[in-house]
């Protein structure tokens, strides 16, 4: 393990995965810093600055004695706003807080990428990995705003490493959620109708396994740049990956075996670079049994 941060802004800080990342600092006993729009005022960071993450203004006050930032802003999604609003205020808000940090001396920092980067999820007609599992050299295809912010947020990533002198890693998120909220909904329609999450090869990830991978980010032995995916390593389908693949994903080439429910993700780099595996695994709803 490198030496723990002293105190890290997380970015972003009042979303799911932004709690859950301040309650893993909270455990861990390192300080946080936190920059959201507004203070919800239950936030555990002992400082809270309400802004904008593409306003370097407001970034500067929150990076005030951090070495390390986690940064999670972002227009989640392209139907959450205008083309214009999701692309620039996704990709303004990642350049201006990488080189607000580097610019301050940070030299630890974790960006939010996500899945989306590969172009599937929001395409408007349906598009296939070239190969499966799919792996970090995988070619991309983005057709919407939200993808492109993201893949120009790993390209503004990989310049403020070499810029700063910063180690980045860029995590590609998949699904996020955990039981009791939004994985229950998609589980049953992947029950009923698998086709729904072939856009996203039915990967998912529990919220405080995306917390640890942020912190375990920070905190190994990594250097430069990097993209990692980190999902669980199995599906949210209750079929078989095997056999959805030949439905849903013919023509992509077989590069691994994927027995049972085995996510078509290479998570390599999620444990050799971060030494992370998933742990809060959800069961999916049995194929017939959705309501």
């Amino acid at each position: 393990m490198a030496e723990l941060p002293r105190r890290v802004l997380v970015t972003g800080a009042a979303g799911r995965v932004g709690r859950a990342t301040l309650d893993l600092l909270a455990r861990e006993g390192v300080p946080a810093s936190a920059l959201d729009l507004r203070d919800p005022g239950d936030l555990r960071a002992d400082r809270v600055v309400a802004g904008r993450a593409d306003d370097p203004e407001a970034v500067r006050e929150a990076l005030d004695g951090v070495d390390a930032v986690i940064h999670l802003a972002a227009i989640p999604a392209p139907t959450l706003g205008t083309p214009e609003e999701v692309f620039l205020g996704n990709v303004g808000a990642t350049f201006v807080v990488l080189e607000e940090a580097g610019a301050t001396g940070v030299r630890r920092a974790v960006v939010a990428s996500s899945f989306s980067a590969l172009g599937l999820p929001w395409a408007a007609r349906p598009l296939h990995p070239a190969y499966v599992p799919v792996d970090e050299a995988l070619p991309l295809q983005v057709e919407d705003p939200y993808g492109l912010s993201k893949q120009v947020d790993e390209t503004t990533a990989a310049m403020m490493a070499r810029r700063h002198g910063m180690t980045v890693v860029a995590l590609r998120y998949p699904l996020l959620g955990g039981p009791g909220d939004k994985l229950d909904e998609r589980a049953a329609g992947y029950a009923e109708d698998p086709g729904r999450g072939a856009s996203e090869l039915w990967t998912y990830l529990d919220t405080r396994d995306a917390a640890r991978a942020a912190w375990l980010s920070l905190v190994r032995p990594v250097e430069g740049f990097r993209v990692v995916f980190v999902t669980a390593p199995v599906t949210l389908a209750p079929q078989r990956t095997e056999d959805l693949l030949a439905r849903f994903h013919p023509a992509a080439e077989r590069r691994a075996p994927l027995p049972g429910r085995t996510a078509p993700v290479d998570l390599t780099a999620a444990e050799t670079l971060l030494g992370f595996t998933a742990e809060h695994l959800y069961e999916p709803v049995p194929a017939g049994e959705a309501s």
